[in-house]
């Protein structure tokens, strides 16, 4: 029937009898009939050991136990609480076997358990359409995917049969915004090397000639983007990993997780207690409820909505090649199936579902259909394909998906417990996903790290306050729309005003524009006509010159000639002390500058990873002997604790206080700010008696007990105060009253950035990732290789010694029209002579200069796009012949390389102000 008459038949009556859904009723009721008899039998096979248990059969969970086996770990268990089907039994429903097991067993681990509470792929990988598509935000999940789409190329080809499909894709694009961010998404292309390249409505037609064309701008092809048979990928990972040696058990059921010394020593189940060293929670819609069972919880924040599609039978014009088609705009993707399509999309405010709980035997069931809902999603299908309207439907799906809070994934150890580790929050795409994922969380577990930058999706960038189930249900609604248009800077709608500062009515009343970092308001700038949706940065998005531009230049102005307050309360904070030298040792440890300094000195450094990049980037001042206190940036807070508590002595020699909430932090920034503060303190502010980069607690107006460090984060004179909470009004209002006489204004963090780039500054997590070394951002001064061992010292020697394949650069565009052009901001490619060099991490306006400024770092490759280790990189990047362009919104600007700061960059002459060179 056609899809119109098809909304009249009774819901009972829509789906048709094909295989398909024979062979999915079959399965349910075949796998409850013998589900006593084959629980029986996995209790006497359940073993006391193993290296790693996994909860969850799904594409996650199979895949990591795959490649820890291929690594030499050979003793890896998988229990599923159903029971486990095979592949002629279950058919096209083995969706969700596999996402992770398989990868430990290609690493050789297959000393691993895999608990799965329901039959293998019963959570939602069996619904799931299987688009793979490689176009993501970033490179690290670009080359995630790549790696995956690779891989079940080389499944298909060695006759898994997976259903590998590569039929490209087309990405629509119906508006010059969506073109903007598509060519974002290409330059991610380019620098991960996946070929994808612009294409008009008549190459469209041609691909897809059952498309309606005349509404859109243009779209980016990925020739090598396709489609799987989940079912069939996630019983080949399956397979695969117990060819290898790895175990996997039915009907058993997670009920705790048992530590010893904060690292995980066993799971404790409904059919015994199984010793492990590492637990590894694949647990999908249930992740966040296994978090809970365990002492401390951990925090895995992810809320389950309802996704939608339809399936048709034969659409007139659709062949087997159709490439996946998404059209953003419209919100809706489609994939060919069996000569008709399956299309669904993401509504702009999703329908959370189970608000208390997830049920545990949610095995292979759907959610009940809301035509009304799907409305939105149905009209953009019809209108994009419109032969869809006249075709038969087998079938209207409503499956639960889990989202995160920022629609990233949840990959990574666990703050709260050690050796445990999550693969969850897939967000729709865990098919795509798994193969990437089942190889890092694999190789995370045996190396100590992953082999990309995961930062975007680690679970350390969370606080306790994402895992608030009101939250999730609210915030969830907002990011299932991953279709939706991403504008620089836009900030979400829901779940906004609970971390904030003990200014914040004081700032807001003042014009202050808000953004959220880590859940924390921060004053992004102040306007004097802004309005409710301005303050909390969810105006209209550009991408050219935004709405600030004007604002911001003159907070930048007043840092650079007057003086100004920023509020950097949002900064992680922590004490770091001990009885003896234990709290030194442990910093000298972590970082790569040398911490045993006079008291009062403030010690900029990096904590390094092995491979010599950083894990953190912080201040560290010693108040005593044996005490210390450290900055991190806000987007570190749970990250930099977890590090630090992961080092610590077990012998509890050492305690680390989170004081991010009991210290807010006040930037006074500009030529008068020391003058100011010395007409509100009793302490002499002066450049001979208050030095850069030394720390003083002082009194301002009535309160004591500030903390105060003569740095800005900004390169320019001033101070910054972290004063208790409680006097942080009075603080506050001391200085602003003082401060009138010399012309004090509000600033906010977009004048701090056109500050710290313009002088060259990098920030981390901006600029800097777990990829890049202090020899790559010109920070060889804060490398102290002479001090004693550290983490990251042999690969930073051999840095040294041997040459760098990448160096931290600024550029300055020529002819921009900042009133006409695109903005650059942070991921557009970096060409040196024609060759793509790498991309830039971040930019803005520089009023000083008068100039765009981009920050990037520059690579030179060879012909197998392998980077080339030079000893004498400067050399390269400003060798007289090489020429640089960066490419925005599709235009190619001439571009100026330096690899140092410039004097006119500063307000003042005086050069302790300027950074040691870079």
């Amino acid at each position: 029937m056609s899809l119109i008459r098809y909304l009249k038949v009774p819901l009972h009556k829509r789906c048709t009898s094909d295989a398909f859904y024979r062979a999915f009723h079959r399965s349910c009721t075949t796998a409850n009939n013998n589900e006593a008899s084959k629980t029986l039998k996995t209790v006497v096979d359940l073993p006391k050991h193993a290296r790693v248990v996994i909860c969850g059969g799904g594409v996650t969970g199979s895949s990591i136990a795959y490649h820890l086996a291929e690594r030499g770990w050979n003793d890896v268990v998988l229990l599923e609480q159903g029971n486990l089907p095979s592949n002629k039994e279950y058919g096209m429903i083995l969706y969700c076997w596999s996402r992770g097991t398989y990868h430990l067993a290609e690493r050789g681990w297959n000393d691993v358990v895999l608990l799965e509470q329901g039959k293998y792929t019963c959570g939602t990988t069996w619904h799931s359409v299987g688009l793979i598509g490689q176009l993501r935000d970033d490179v690290p999940s670009a080359k995630l995917v790549k790696y995956s789409a690779e891989l079940y190329r080389s499944l298909e080809k060695a006759g898994h049969g997976i259903g590998w499909k590569q039929c490209g894709s087309i990405n629509i694009a119906q508006t010059k915004d969506r073109v903007n961010l598509l060519q974002r998404k290409h330059a991610v292309a380019v620098a991960t090397g996946i070929e994808a390249h612009f294409i008009g409505p008549k190459e469209i037609e041609r691909l897809a000639p059952v498309l309606k064309t005349d509404d859109i701008e243009a779209a980016l092809y990925v020739p090598s983007d396709g489609v799987v048979a989940p079912s069939d990928l996630a019983a080949t990972y399956v397979r695969l990993a117990k060819d290898r040696g790895v175990k996997m058990f039915e009907g058993v059921q997670v009920e705790k997780i048992l530590t010893h010394n904060g690292n995980v020593h066993a799971v404790q189940t409904s059919l015994g207690t199984i010793n492990c060293e590492y637990f590894v929670n694949c647990g999908g819609l249930w992740s966040r409820q296994i978090g809970k069972k365990s002492q401390p919880r951990v925090q895995v924040p992810l809320h389950a909505t309802e996704h939608f599609y339809i399936v048709t039978k034969e659409v007139p014009g659709v062949d087997t090649n159709l490439p996946v088609i998404r059209d953003y705009d419209g919100l809706i993707y489609y994939r060919e199936w069996s000569g008709g399509v399956m299309a669904g999309g993401f509504e702009p405010v999703a329908k959370p579902v189970f608000h208390t709980s997830i049920p545990d035997k949610f095995e292979f069931q759907l959610l009940p259909e809301d035509w009304d809902h799907f409305q939105i999603l149905l009209d953009a299908i019809l209108n994009r394909m419109p032969p869809v309207e006249k075709a038969e439907v087998r079938q209207f799906v409503n499956g639960p998906e889990s989202f995160t809070p920022d629609g990233s994934w949840i990959l990574g150890e666990s703050a709260e417990i050690g050796k445990y580790f999550v693969a969850a929050g897939m967000s729709s795409t865990g098919v795509v996903a798994s193969g990437g994922v089942g190889k890092q969380i694999a190789g995370w577990i045996i190396d100590g790290e992953p082999s990309i930058n995961l930062e975007a999706h680690d679970i350390l960038r969370f606080v306790p306050f994402h895992n608030n189930r009101r939250f999730l249900r609210e915030r969830v609604k907002e990011s299932l729309g991953m279709y939706r248009m991403k504008y620089p800077g836009q900030q979400w709608k829901t779940g906004r005003n609970l971390r904030t500062s003990p200014l914040y009515t004081r700032l807001k009343a003042e014009g202050a524009c808000f953004g959220e970092t880590n859940a924390y308001e921060r004053p992004m700038y102040f306007s004097d006509i802004a309005d409710s949706e301005e303050q909390w940065g969810i105006q209209k998005g550009t991408f050219g010159k935004p709405i600030w531009h004007e604002h911001v230049k003159n907070e930048y102005w007043s840092c650079k000639e007057r003086v100004s307050l920023i509020d950097m309360s949002s900064f992680s904070k922590f004490e770091i002390m001990s009885q003896g030298s234990e709290a030194l040792d442990l910093l000298q440890y972590l970082s790569s500058n040398d911490i045993n300094q006079p008291i009062g000195t403030v010690i900029h450094t990096g904590m390094q990873n092995s491979r010599g990049g950083y894990e953190n980037d912080c201040s560290i001042v010693p108040l005593t002997d044996n005490r210390f206190f450290m900055i991190a940036p806000t987007s570190q807070q749970t990250r930099s604790f977890s590090w630090l508590r992961k080092h610590c002595p077990l012998d509890g020699s050492v305690m680390i206080s989170d004081l991010t909430s009991a210290f807010s932090g006040l930037n006074v920034v500009g030529p008068h700010a020391q003058q100011l503060l010395a007409d509100v303190t009793d302490t002499s502010m002066t450049l001979t008696d208050f030095k850069p980069m030394t720390c003083q607690v002082i009194d301002v107006g009535y309160a004591g007990g500030i903390i105060a460090m003569r740095l800005t984060h900004a390169g320019e004179d001033g101070f910054v105060l972290y004063v208790p909470s409680e006097y942080s009004l009075h603080v506050y209002d001391t200085l602003m009253k003082a401060g009138k006489d010399y012309g004090i204004r509000n600033a906010g963090y977009y004048a701090m950035r056109k500050l710290r780039i313009e002088k060259f500054f990098a920030f981390w997590g901006q600029d800097l990732t777990t990829d890049d070394t202090p020899y790559e951002c010109g920070r060889d001064f804060r490398v102290k290789l002479d001090k004693g061992d550290f983490i990251g010292r042999d690969a930073l020697l051999k840095q040294k010694e041997n040459g760098i394949s990448q160096k931290f650069v600024q550029f300055l565009l020529k002819d921009f029209d900042t009133e006409k052009d695109v903005w650059p901001w942070g991921g557009e490619p970096i060409y040196r002579n024609g060759k793509f060099a790498g991309t830039v991490t971040s930019s803005a306006y520089g009023p000083t200069l008068d100039k765009m400024i981009c920050l990037g770092f520059v690579r030179d490759y060879d012909e197998n796009d392998n980077r080339i280790v030079h000893k004498n990189i400067n050399r390269f990047i400003m060798d007289k012949d090489a020429t640089y362009e960066v490419v925005v919104g599709g235009q190619r600007f001439q571009a100026e390389a330096r690899l140092y700061t410039t004097k006119e960059a500063y307000t003042t002459s005086d050069p302790v102000f300027i950074p040691v060179p870079k």
